[in-house]
């Protein structure tokens, strides 16, 4: 039960929303869809047959851009542009193409009667209303001009007639693109059809001016602004090659480009040359040093490498090898003063000197050439200092003179852009930048195109039945009542043990069991009473507790009903009417209402006073008696629960009939007394929110429930099955009563 009742506001319920659903709720609310269909078809029809006639004129033009071509194969590529026919439809509806239109057709003066109908008088009153309600318009929804502007006083010009008539071909013109196509229909309704052909002609042809003019005006505002910056970019262009010819003169630059790549060569040159230098006045000092360390020892002078390898000196110095051998020879034939080897002497002697004055020579010689190579290290080494110096100093002209030169580059570059740019546009000045081709001239309206009785009828049928089904599931979605057993079996789990059809007008529901026991609802009372008594698993309950939620829901008619159908069954049964507030058991069955059930918990009488035994039926009855200030506090005292369990030995069941429990605690009182509480509802009246704060309460003090009545359900509520059945039984009544 805790789990089954765990929320009464928001019930664990999910409804099958299947077809069968719809059609039942279809078929419940007939007659709501079947009224609107017939509404809205008739009102179609109305409307659309009883408006003014109109004659519609359409032509048809093919819109696309103007490219360029600029490809080899002479194909026009164009790309996809999605805001490129909204755009030209805007055109065309635009206010300035209409007003082309009334300045072409003279329709504010040779057609203005066309447009204004009406009287002086007449369209005074109107033009004055229609001005009201602008003016209401434009404050509303316009900022204030006097605010803006910081005027204030200033009347505005009136509006001419070309202009609101301008306004009225607006609200007439309908421009619809064919689908994946460049194609664009104009058509205008007019209800004469000679001037809706005019209008939609005039309007096609006013478009094709208005596009050339805005390509006109566009080209030539180009122009202007490229001849000014044409201009500018001219003189810009000349300042800027004085300036880099001043600076050419002021720094010795004429020759700039030859100089700064001369100077580069001749320092590497020189440095190349400086590094020879140094190597060979490295080995010359060398060389020196050595020979200078021994000038003073002729022979080890010899061994240099300088001297050794001279060729004067290793030629003297074989001559002199061979004198010497010959003064040996000479010596060992002649004394040293003969002849002979006098002469052989003296000529040895003359080559040693030859070979010591060729020593000295290339003594001198290396001695020459080391400070001939000292002197022109020196040199070199100015020449690269110079050099360096000379090439920063070109390099740091040159920057600016690379800076000024760019700059004169990028003003011609730029000036020469701008006088080709302009040659294109002056070319280009005459051709549209939309090509616009009138495929489909307006023709003369056949007839009006605003009265199709077909197609306002089916229009009308299509609206209809939507309405109609939409306000059904609308009024079905807002019903938040009891509408069949099947509703509160789903959502609260709780066992339904019959449903009674609502009752004729002239049927007396609650005396049917007695006055038309073969009745559907006798039958439907004998089938609740069945369940009743197989709702506990040990034994049928004794004692019934027969409430509902709110007033008039059937609880008395309920319980006097299934009090008279178990009484027709044999068992003995006693009614008690324990509503102490509004009673009215002892009025249908006739009874005095003196005494009663309030007589008896007040202590005023014994319990035999208080019984009513009908002598025709086997049913003792009990009435309220006279209403008491505390109801509630008599049905808690200790005399209810002593009635109770003395009338139990004396009669098989106990129907008792109390106030709702949905505002009053007497219903929950009993429901502590008695073996079991029987719920009634009322299909259409009791709500969800009610049963549910209902059927909480009594789970809250563990109340046995043992079943709920679905009461007054009527087929329209029901569904089709339901209908069937009482359906059903009622004809076989029928049939029996004939026979």
């Amino acid at each position: 039960m805790e789990q089954l009742y765990q929320d009464y506001n928001e019930p664990p319920f999910d409804e099958q929303f299947n077809l069968r659903y719809y059609l039942q709720i279809l078929n419940k609310r007939k007659w709501t869809v079947i009224t609107v269909f017939l509404i809205i078809v008739v009102l179609s029809l109305i409307l659309g047959l009883g408006k003014k006639s109109l004659y519609t004129s359409s032509s048809t033009v093919l819109v696309e851009k103007n490219r360029p071509n600029t490809n080899l194969s002479g194909y026009n590529y164009s790309s996809w542009d999605p805001e490129f026919l909204p755009t030209q439809i805007e055109i065309i509806k635009s206010k300035s193409v209409t007003r082309r239109v009334v300045d072409a057709l003279q329709l504010d003066t040779r057609y203005r009667s066309h447009f204004f109908p009406k009287s002086k008088k007449e369209e005074s009153f109107v033009t004055g209303i229609r001005k009201s309600f602008n003016s209401f318009l434009a404050t509303l929804f316009q900022p204030d001009s006097d605010t803006e502007t910081g005027l204030s006083g200033v009347e505005q010009e009136p509006v001419e007639d070309a202009d609101i008539i301008a306004s009225m071909l607006q609200e007439g013109i309908k421009v619809t693109p064919v689908r994946e196509t460049r194609v664009l229909t104009i058509l205008y309704a007019d209800k004469d059809p000679h001037m809706a052909q005019r209008i939609a002609k005039a309007q096609v042809q006013a478009y094709i001016d208005v596009s050339l003019e805005i390509k006109l005006s566009s080209t030539q505002q180009s122009l202007k602004w490229m001849t000014a910056k044409a201009e500018a970019e001219r003189k810009k262009l000349e300042e800027s090659e004085r300036a880099l010819q001043r600076y050419k003169r002021e720094h010795d630059l004429v020759t700039v480009e030859n100089k700064l790549t001369i100077y580069p060569e001749k320092l590497t040159r020189f440095s190349n040359q400086l590094s020879e230098s140094e190597s060979k006045l490295k080995e010359l000092e060398d060389l020196y040093e050595q020979i200078v360390a021994v000038q003073d020892n002729p022979q080890a002078l010899e061994t240099i490498p300088t001297l050794s390898r001279n060729q004067v000196i290793i030629s003297l110095r074989s001559q002199i090898l061979k004198a010497q051998q010959l003064i040996k020879e000479l010596s060992k034939k002649y004394g040293h003063k003969h002849p002979k080897m006098i002469k052989a002497v003296d000529d040895r002697n003359i080559l040693i000197r030859e070979k010591n004055d060729e020593v000295k020579r290339v003594i001198e010689s290396v001695r020459k050439e080391y400070e001939l190579a000292k002197s022109r290290q020196d040199n070199l080494r100015e020449l690269v200092g110079e050099t360096k110096t000379n090439l920063q100093d070109v390099n740091e002209r040159f920057v600016q003179y690379s800076i000024m030169s760019r700059e004169v580059e990028t003003n011609r570059a730029l000036y020469d852009a701008l006088n080709v740019s302009l040659e294109k546009t002056s070319v280009t000045e005459e051709s549209q930048a939309v090509n616009i081709w009138v495929m489909r001239t307006p023709s003369l309206p056949k007839g009006p195109s605003n009265k199709n009785p077909k197609r306002m009828l089916l229009l009308g049928m299509v609206l209809g039945l939507a309405g109609g089904i939409g306000l059904a599931f609308f009024i079905e979605y807002l019903d938040n009542t009891v509408k069949s057993a099947d509703d509160l079996e789903q959502r609260y789990g709780v066992t339904v043990l019959g449903s009674v059809q609502e009752a004729g007008k002239e049927e007396a529901i609650e005396t049917i069991v007695k006055d038309n026991a073969r009745s559907p609802i006798s039958e439907s009372y004998r089938l609740i009473r069945s369940s009743l008594l197989l709702s506990s698993a040990d034994h049928p309950p004794r004692t019934i507790l027969v409430t509902s939620m709110a007033t008039q829901d059937g609880k008395t008619t309920t319980s006097i009903n299934l009090a008279r159908t178990m009484a027709l069954s044999g068992a003995k049964v006693l009614l008690i009417d324990a509503d102490m507030r509004k009673p009215r058991v002892h009025s249908i069955f006739g009874i005095p209402n003196t005494l009663g059930l309030s007589s008896y918990l007040s202590g005023n009488t014994d319990e035999e006073k208080v019984i009513h035994t009908l002598p025709d039926e086997q049913i003792s009855v009990v009435s309220s008696g006279p209403l008491p200030p505390n109801p509630a506090e008599l049905l808690e005292s200790k005399r209810m629960e002593q009635l109770l369990q003395h009338m139990s030995g004396t009669h098989d069941v106990i129907i008792i009939d109390s106030p709702p429990i949905g505002h009053l605690v007497d219903g929950l009182i009993l429901s502590k007394l008695v073996d079991g509480t029987l719920l009634v509802t009322r299909a259409g009246k009791t709500t969800y929110d009610l049963f549910g704060s209902g059927l909480k309460k009594m789970q809250g003090i563990n109340a046995s429930i043992l079943g709920v009545v679905v009461n007054s359900l009527s087929a329209r509520l029901a569904g089709s099955k339901y209908y069937h059945y009482y359906e059903y039984y009622s004809r076989d009544q029928k049939n029996t009563a004939d026979t």
